[in-house]
């Protein structure tokens, strides 16, 4: 749970700038990637992330405008970054108007009862989520992953001059 607003302001600028170098691996081919029974595209995953952060956010006090789930998907990736960073800037506005004691103001998150300092977190668990899940799909569908918390396998030679980890 964050207890303070500048907590959770660094902790999202770094979120916000992972998911734009991940959809910068991206292309527009990518989206439809993999096709696989029971397993949704990049493109799904990235617009989860990207309409998620309207439904989930103005659920506890942030006023976002934004597309649904049910929308169609961009098939463009520049459209699904564009929306992505608009509205994530826009979250960082809007939360300079909070003082750390609106995190503990409590809002009704889908049936629950949620502290908004907790519902940040867990939005932002959330997302971290879903771009874990993305890294697998690229390295399924042989795009490139980019490092986000840490070299990616491709980065160790260019970065490190050493070896891929072996796998």
């Amino acid at each position: 749970m964050f207890t303070t607003v500048a907590e959770f302001k660094t902790a999202w600028s770094s979120e916000m700038s992972k998911v734009e170098k991940l959809f910068d691996a991206l292309t527009d081919d990518s989206l439809n990637l993999p096709q696989q029974e029971n397993i949704r595209t990049l493109g799904r995953v990235a617009w989860h992330i990207v309409t998620t952060l309207p439904e989930m956010c103005n659920r506890f006090g942030f006023k976002l405008d934004g597309p649904t789930e049910k929308d169609p998907i961009p098939t463009k990736v520049s459209d699904l970054k564009n929306i992505y960073v608009s509205n994530g800037k826009k979250l960082l506005e809007q939360i300079e108007g909070w003082s750390d004691s609106d995190l503990q103001i409590e809002d009704d998150m889908y049936g629950e009862t949620w502290k908004r300092g907790s519902s940040l977190y867990i939005f932002l668990i959330h997302e971290a989520h879903h771009i874990g899940q993305m890294t697998i799909m690229m390295r399924m569908a042989g795009v490139v992953v980019p490092g986000l918390y840490g070299p990616s396998r491709e980065e160790w030679k260019s970065l490190y001059k050493m070896d891929e980890p072996a796998v």
